[in-house]
Parts: structure tokens; sequence; C-alpha cells
């Protein structure tokens, strides 16, 4: 029965040939799609992992001599650097064994860098980066101690004493090297809606491959069971002729992964790129892809031929389905309840957030499913009231006919959408409430906060930095000793804050004025407007401002990145013992910026793999069903029915519940975004912009585009001929 059923699949003409092609096309796609996913998320996990030290956190079983350590952040053009200071000992035999990626621990003097930074060191003036690490470059970090290879770290060596005196250092014989649980819940969540998000629409397109001429099928089926066959013979030929597309999708799956995990390599999907070594399943989870998918072909065609197996005629004698009912609503609305019941009762963990918000959107998600027919045959029944023309009344009464097999063909389009349309609320929402609104002012005024309890800024470094190239003021701002909640953080002298219009002015007759330490202000409501700004009085004498702490040093600066590094690398010099590098606030909301650009670009990865395989399905499916109605179709043409309306009919088929299902996607996904964003971080949906309804226009547009393209086809197989033949 095996060699049997292997003629039949390649061996039986021209149909049985692209079927089988089209099924193993489409396994290939799912295998390599669902073996990248589950290496992105192992390549996230290696990520996090690999940057376990660059936090300094001390190692308590570690023995030997202690040393100090003090890890801090720094920036160049807009990136962070990670840099670790250690202090060791003149007597201490430290080899750095606790320590990845160096042979040993630098000494004072000199310092290791990764690839990327020794490349930027190397390409850029000493008086921009290379002069922040004083001595000698020791050696360069490997790879297997950083999380990605555009990772910029540094390890300084230093003096125990010169350590010590930067805040928060600590003292330890190593540092750890345990991997660090990935920060964001948020990312965790958002890459398993992501992972479900390019699944379904593959898993859909599989399925619909594999009903690709079903009905010819069974009725073949059903005539081998007529002439004698077994239920058992014929379960057996159907599984042999899916698994043997499966396997050899399978294996075209496996080989188009390489090509798959290049582009991935590329991709910086969490703001840097991964190691390609990280985009591995690893081989369990392949020998689980490599033996599941062909057993689940297998399952799906034994499942499929259920009719078949019951009795022989079950599939000649053919009756209409029976009508979808409402509870086909109650997991979507199962989903909804889910979500909202953590309002108010979200877990502290990452971990527990994840198990708490993930069940609800994929429950979601398959409910759209099982709601996608009751929905359609609604469509229907309200066209098939509203007709008034031929095409429009045979499409109602098909769809209501069998609205699972009508919806069948755009569910890969409706779980894009509804995906689409939840990154869309979260990425915009997130956008309007974090997003760092950065004047033009705050792209030139960069600052040196001071962590002590004021700090020292002695006259000639006043001087030397008014001197750098670049930099065209530089200005130091006294904590303000009326600090209440709504008063800006320090005070200046009017006589300085008139020297540098562009960030306001005092009022009339005032000495002294209260300003924000950065010039500008930091929160919504309370920024400066720029040289239209009046700066709320302090009764302060300008002689006193010299007894009060300094806040923060700022200096102006030109605008050209050479000056921003340069006049950064300066103020490193003159304060090297403070934990808060300098930089602008553009720097400083670099982290908040990074994290809304991963959540965009996985949308992105979502919207560009998902159209164009939901696309795919559809394409198969309405030319699945065009194959298996054309001798109803050609009876129609030789009864007097135009080729137009009967076009009419197969685009009103699939246009009724695309159309339809398509708003209730979007109007559930903005409702799981509402709820998540309210249960997770207490904010209130923000509205879609105009992308978003470009795109959707876009996707539905190239959906019913698709649908056209299969109408040439009626032609081709509705002639007098095919009546005869069939």
């Amino acid at each position: 029965m095996i060699r049997f059923g292997l003629r039949l699949a390649v061996a039986g003409g021209r149909e049985a040939l692209v079927r089988f092609a089209v099924i193993a096309a489409a396994v290939a796609l799912g295998t390599g799609l669902l073996l990248a996913t589950i290496s992105g998320v192992r390549a996230l996990d290696a990520q996090f992992g690999r940057g376990g030290w660059l936090g300094a956190a001390p190692d308590p079983a570690a023995q030997g001599a202690p040393v100090v350590w003090a890890s801090r952040s720094d920036f160049f053009a807009g990136d962070p650097i990670d840099r670790i200071d250690v202090g060791v000992p003149d007597t201490s035999e430290q080899t750095g064994a606790g320590l990845p990626g160096m042979p040993r621990l630098p000494r004072p003097g000199e310092y290791y860098v990764s690839p990327a930074l020794h490349a930027l060191i190397a390409a850029h003036p000493a008086d921009q980066l290379g002069a922040r690490f004083p001595g000698r470059e020791a050696g360069i970090i490997a790879d297997s101690a950083l999380p990605s290879p555009d990772s910029l770290v540094a390890v300084v060596g230093r003096t125990p004493d010169e350590v010590a005196a930067i805040p928060g250092a600590r003292k330890a014989a190593a540092i750890s090297t345990e991997a660090r649980a990935i920060p964001v819940a948020a990312l965790d969540l958002v890459l398993s809606v992501v992972s479900g998000g390019l699944l379904f629409p593959v898993l859909i397109f599989i399925a619909t491959a594999t009903r690709l001429s079903a009905t010819r099928r069974e009725q073949r089926f059903a005539a081998m069971r007529l002439v004698g066959a077994t239920p058992r013979q014929v379960a057996t030929l159907a599984a042999v002729e899916s698994a043997a597309a499966a396997i050899l999708g399978t294996a075209a799956g496996f080989a188009l992964f390489p090509a798959l995990r290049a582009a991935m390599a590329r991709y910086p999907f969490t703001g840097q790129r991964f190691f390609p070594g990280d985009l591995s399943p690893g081989w369990p989870a392949a020998a689980l892809v490599a033996l599941g998918v062909p057993l689940a072909a297998v399952v799906a065609a034994r499942l499929a031929m259920r009719r078949v197996r019951i009795s022989p005629l079950g599939v000649v004698r053919r009756t209409t389905p029976r009508p979808p009912r409402a509870w086909r609503l109650v997991p979507v609305l199962a989903g909804l309840a889910e979500l909202a019941y953590f309002i108010g009762r979200t877990p502290h963990t990452s971990n527990g957030q994840v198990a708490a918000f993930l069940p609800g959107f994929l429950l979601v998600m398959a409910g759209l499913v099982i709601a996608g027919p009751w929905v359609t045959m609604a469509g229907a029944r309200l066209l098939a009231r509203r007709a008034r023309r031929l095409p429009t009344l045979v499409a109602a009464r098909r769809l209501a006919d069998n609205p699972q097999a009508a919806f069948r063909s755009i569910s890969g389009v409706v779980l894009g959408l509804f995906v689409v349309s939840v990154g869309t609320g979260v990425i915009g929402t997130l956008v309007a409430e974090r997003g760092v609104r950065n004047g033009a002012l705050s792209a030139v005024t960069m600052r040196q906060p001071f962590d002590r309890a004021g700090g020292h800024v002695p006259d000639d470094v006043l001087t030397r930095l008014r001197d750098t190239a670049g930099v065209t003021f530089a200005l130091t701002v006294r904590d303000n000793p009326d600090n209440g909640p709504d008063n800006p953080s320090g005070v200046v002298a009017c006589a300085e804050l008139a020297r540098i219009p562009q960030y306001g002015q005092c009022p009339p007759g005032a000495q002294v004025a209260q300003i924000w330490g950065n010039l500008t202000g930091y929160d919504r409501g309370r920024t400066g407007t720029g040289a239209a700004t009046v700066w709320p009085a302090s009764p302060l004498a300008p002689e006193g401002l010299a007894t009060l702490p300094i806040g923060q040093l700022v200096l102006g600066l030109d605008g050209t990145a050479a000056a921003h590094e340069r006049a950064r690398t300066a103020l490193e010099l003159a304060f090297p013992d403070e934990r808060v590098p300098p930089g602008t606030d553009v720097d400083f909301s670099t982290s908040s910026r990074n994290q809304l650009r991963q959540f965009q670009q996985l949308a992105d990865v979502v919207m560009l793999f998902t159209l164009p395989i939901a696309g795919c399905s559809l394409a198969v499916s309405v030319a699945a069903g065009l194959s298996d109605r054309r001798r109803p179709f050609s009876l129609l043409r030789l009864t007097g029915v135009p080729l137009r309306a009967l076009r009419g009919v197969v685009a009103l088929e699939s246009a009724v519940p695309l159309l339809a299902v398509a708003v209730l996607a979007a109007l559930t996904g903005f409702a799981a975004a509402q709820l998540f964003l309210k249960a997770q971080m207490r904010y209130t949906l923000s509205p879609p912009g105009w992308p978003y309804y470009a795109m959707t226009a876009a996707g539905l547009a190239l959906a019913l585009a698709v649908i056209a393209s299969t109408l040439p086809l009626l032609k081709r197989i509705t002639g007098p001929e095919t009546a005869r033949n069939e």
C-alpha cells in the first residue's frame, strides 16, 4: 500500500504533481519559519546570558584576593557602552578565570575592549573616544563574553583606591557570570505573540495546502472503498500521500533554514544583532520538528478522510453542514476576560507576567479562527437580505451553506490583522506615554550630573572645557534649596543666564532664577519652551550661590558629532570617578528609544511575514475552491450564466468574509491591547495613526488583488468539456 500511495502522489497526473508540490512548499516554509522562531528565542536567551557579567555583581562563591569592581555606562554616537573598572592589588595573582573572554584581569594602565569598540577607537581621534580609556590596550574581549557583535564593552584596569572612589564600587574575589533574566516582561510577551502571529498563518497555510483538491481526493478514495478497499487501506493511502509531501517539505525547510538564519543574524531584533552561532534550534528541538511535522501531516490526513472511512457513499450523499452557533464567540470573549482579570492583579515577576498574559492572547487568536465561520454566516445572511442581483444571491447562499469553508481561505489574513492591531496599539501607546520628546536644545546641551552631595568644579577645569573645540559655553547649576515637587531642581545667576538667552530669561528685577539642571526641563508640562521661557525667580542673592552644592555641570555644543564626543571625553577626563556619565537628554533616553524600536521592529517582522504568507494561503484556497467546484460552475455556464456573473460569485464569496471578519479582528486586537496596557502599565490605549490605516488598507487591497488574480482560472476550468468529462 505504501508503494501504491507513493504512485498516487507523484504519478496521478499534472493535478497530483501540483498538489504534491504545493503541499511540500507549504510544509517547507512552515518548517523553516518554525526553526527560525525557535532559534530566535534561544538566541535571545543566549544574548542576555552572555552579558550576565556586565553588571559586575559579586560572586559569593569565588575564592582569592579581593578585587574592586565598578560597573558604569557611557555613550558614543548615541550607542551605549558598558564599562567595568577593575582595581587589582599589586600583590594579586588574579588570572581572570572568573571573567569571561579575557586571559587575565587588566592591570592599572591597561584595558580590554570588544571588537566593535576597538574598531571605533581606531577610526576616531583619541580626544573623541580613545582618551577615555587611559593606558594601553591589553587585548580584545572574545565573542563568547559578548551579547552581540555590536556590543561596546570596555574593562579598564585602575588602582584599587581609584576604583573604590567610584560610587557603587564593590569588593569581591570575582564577579558573577550567571545569566541575567530578560529585563522586560513585555519583550517576552511580544516575542511570544509574534511567534504565534507568525506560526498561526503558516499552520493555516499548511492546512489549506493539504486540502488542495480535497473533494477530488475524497471522491477517489470513496471509489476505492466501493471496489473493496478497507478503511484501513484508504487511511494508509491518505497518510502515505501526505507524509511523502511532508517529509520532502520538512527536508526542504531544514535546507531553507540557513538562509533564514543568515537574514536573522543581519537584523537587530533587540537593538543588537545576534551571533550566527546562537541562532540554532538545538538538537532536541530540531529532532522534534523533523519528526513532528510529518507526523502531524499524517494525523491531519487521517482526520480529513474520516467521512470516507465511515461510509464510501458519504462523499456522494452530501448534506448541508450544520450552521455555526453563537457559542463560537465564547473563546474570544474568554480570552479578553482573562486579560481583563489581571487589571490590578498583575504578577510581580517577569515569568509570572508572561504566564498571565500570553494564554489570553493565544486564546483570543484561536477564538478568532473559531468565531470566523459564525461571523461569515452572519455577513452572508445580511448580504442575502439585500441581494438584488444573481452573483450576490448565489454568493450569499453558498456562504450561508458552508461558512466554514469560506472563512478558511481568509483566516490567515485575519490573524495577521489581529497581531498587527495589537502591536500597533501597544507600541503607539508606549510611544505616546514613554516617548521622550527631545527638543532642539536637548540635543546640543550636555550635562555632567554629580553623584555626591555637590560636585567640585575648579576654575581651570571650567576654562579647559570652554576652550574645547565645539563647546559654546560651560555653566554650573547649583542645587535649589527650595526644591519642592513643582519647583525646578537648580538655581543659576541671571547674569549667567543672560549669556545664553536661547534657554530662557529671568523675570524683570530678578537676580537668581530657578531652573532645571539640564536648562530645558525633564517632564511634560514642566519643560521650557526656549528663549520665550520665563523661569521663576529665586529669593537667593547672587553672592550666596557659591555656598550651594553644584548639582550639574552643563555644556553647550555646536551640534556636530565631533563636538559631542570631544566634550564627553573632556568631561570624563575631568571627572573620572562619576558613576553617571556625561550626556545629552537624547543620550539618556537611548534605552527607552531602543526598547520602543525593538517593539516596532518586531511588529514590522510580523507584518512583512504574515501578509505574504496569508496571501499565499488565500490564493491556494481560492484556487482549490475553484478546482473543486468546476463541474457545478461548468453546468451553470451551460445553462447561460455569464462568466462575469460567476466571477462575481467567487469574488463575493471571498471578499464578504474577509471584510466582515477583518473588522472583528481589528476591534478585538485593540480591545486586547487596551486590556494588556491597563493591566501591565495602567495606560489607556492611544488611537492609531494614519500608518496603521494605510497598512491595513494595503493588506486588504493585497488580499483582494490575490482573489482577483485567481478569477481568470474560471474561464479555463468551466468549459463544456469539463461538464462532459466530470
